[in-house]
């Protein structure tokens, strides 16, 4: 799980981890769930492909809930 935040600086990370302990809070889910990590995947490739990140919250969501 953490290896795929080894790429991100610290800005990077702190963004996924908000947005997937949100995530996780709002689904009441464990973050080292199988969710949950997949979760930090999508994170990861959304910080990855600059998504602004006041919307990271919102297209992880959107993509959680489309698989």
């Amino acid at each position: 799980m953490l290896q795929s935040l080894i790429s991100l600086d610290d800005s990077e990370i702190n963004l996924v981890t908000d947005a997937v302990q949100q995530w996780c809070s709002e689904k009441k889910l464990d973050i080292d769930s199988v969710e949950g990590r997949r979760a930090i995947t999508i994170a990861v490739d959304l910080v990855q492909t600059n998504t602004a990140p006041g919307r990271l919250f919102a297209e992880l969501s959107q993509q959680m809930d489309h698989r």
